[in-house]
């Protein structure tokens, strides 16, 4: 049978070791108990609990001690204080050492089973955090890049509702421009210096799921709700408490789910599916959405309230057609960050033309697009420098000023003629320079197959 997690118990007082062992058997925990405080280092590493709930005052050695012995030895076990000093006084000082929480004697065994609850559930989703750190580095990307006066103007407000610790926020903006990025960088810079710089940010899509779904993911629900809820479970809102919600393509939402989202946004409380007690819950709100909002508020698609409670504090994000200077910055992190998740060599950089290009496209998917187009080149072609023939043929057509082009699109001929066997056999040279004798690459960059070039080059004796 699956306990719901380890505890590990330090107490001289073995009627408190007795009590509280039991009471955590019962409630489905894995419990070790020590009432000497001796050699405790070495039973968690033994034993590995999630939570250690350690007594301040020991014989011999004190709580606090043994607390450092703890951190030092690099156990990643969580330590909930015991004290009977009413102030509290030094279980405060232990938290600000690392401490999770501490308990003040006598204490209830509903209020332990609570604080254990919520320890062991925030050293999960810390996990979990760092999981995602290391699958998905992009993500968690230390800064939103960007060198444009958009990008710059956005970092400057978002810091500035960091500063303020807005507690909802709303990012629009084409579809691939990068609003999850920059919800995550807010989030990033609400909890930088609040003590718990590990708290979760949870997405969740509203245009993915159904309303009645949506709900129950959102706010929880109780046992026997409805059919299959053969248990109580936890929203999304209280299992980022303290963290951040992060509501993806908001304005795809019901307006009578955004009805009880509004009264949660004020009142900053749940109510489970099925539930009628109410859950306090300690969360930013950040929503985004491509839609335009203020038509979908004339069609009658979202609630005029709703909408002016998201929109006080609002970011928009520009296309990347919108923000050149942008477009090599990201191209160059990009190419950094799948070079290493790949485990392959870094390119040195883009050729003059292949830059060209780049900056002359117009980028419909925004940042998505540029993003997968440095993925395809990272794992797919093994090139020094990035040249133009790696990159989508769709580029070519985009660029406003193709090579070799009149402004028409066709190729002018001279007023006095010209061999067209020798305009062929230069442009095949061309190519050839261009791709450094790369024969796969050169046909893409003429368009033709790799056969068909080569029997060109025999042709022409070209080798």
């Amino acid at each position: 049978m699956r306990t719901k997690g380890k505890v590990f118990l330090v107490d001289d007082d073995e009627l408190i070791l007795e009590m509280l062992s039991r009471a955590l058997r019962q409630e489905g925990y894995d419990v070790e108990a020590d009432a000497t405080g001796r050699e405790v280092p070495g039973r968690l590493k033994a034993f590995f609990p999630d939570v250690a709930l350690l007594d301040i005052k020991l014989p011999g050695k004190s709580g606090l001690e043994i607390f450092q012995e703890i951190r030092e030895s690099g156990i990643p076990c969580q330590v909930v204080m015991l004290t009977s000093d009413d102030t509290a006084e030094t279980a405060i000082k232990a938290m600000k050492l690392g401490a999770a929480d501490y308990l003040t004697k006598p204490f209830d065994l509903e209020e332990v089973k609570i604080v254990i609850g919520q320890v062991i559930e925030n050293g999960r989703l810390r996990r979990e955090v760092q999981c995602l750190r290391v699958a998905n580095p992009d993500l968690y990307q230390a800064d939103f890049l960007g060198e444009s006066h958009a990008a710059r103007e956005i970092r400057e407000k978002a810091a500035k509702l960091a500063r303020a610790r807005v507690r909802t926020v709303l990012i629009t903006g084409e579809s691939g421009t990068g609003k999850e990025v920059l919800a995550r960088y807010i989030h990033r810079l609400l909890h930088a210096d609040t003590g718990v710089p590990w708290a979760a940010i949870l997405p969740i899509n509203c245009a993915a799921l159904p309303e009645a779904l949506l709900e129950s993911e959102l706010f929880g629900y109780e046992k026997g709700a409805f059919t299959d809820a053969k248990a109580d479970k936890r929203g999304v809102f209280e299992l980022a408490n303290r963290g951040t919600v992060l509501l993806d393509e908001i304005g795809d939402m019901k307006p009578g789910l955004q009805a009880k989202l509004l009264r949660v946004i004020e009142e900053r409380a749940i109510r489970r599916v099925g539930g009628d007690r109410e859950i306090p819950v300690d969360v930013t709100v950040m929503a985004t959405t491509n839609r335009d909002l203020p038509a979908a508020m004339e069609a009658g698609e979202f609630r005029t309230d709703f909408f002016y409670r998201l929109d006080a504090f609002s970011l928009h994000l520009a296309p990347l057609r919108e923000r050149k200077e942008d477009i090599l910055v990201l191209a160059h992190s990009f190419l950094s960050g799948f070079s290493g998740r790949y485990n392959r060599p870094r390119p040195a950089g883009f050729s003059p033309e292949a830059e060209r290009l780049m900056l002359s496209h117009p980028w419909p998917g925004n940042v998505r697009e540029l993003r997968n187009v440095i993925e395809r080149i990272v794992v797919l072609e093994n090139a020094e420098t990035i040249l133009p023939g790696h990159l989508p043929k769709e580029m070519f057509h985009s660029s406003p000023h193709p090579p070799s082009a009149a402004p028409s699109g066709r190729f002018l001929l001279p007023e006095k003629g010209i061999s067209l066997e020798e305009l062929e056999k230069d442009l095949i040279l061309q190519a050839l320079e261009r791709a450094k004798n790369n024969k796969t690459l050169a046909a893409k960059l003429l368009d033709v197959s790799y056969d068909s070039l080569r029997y060109q080059i025999k042709k022409f004796r070209l080798e």
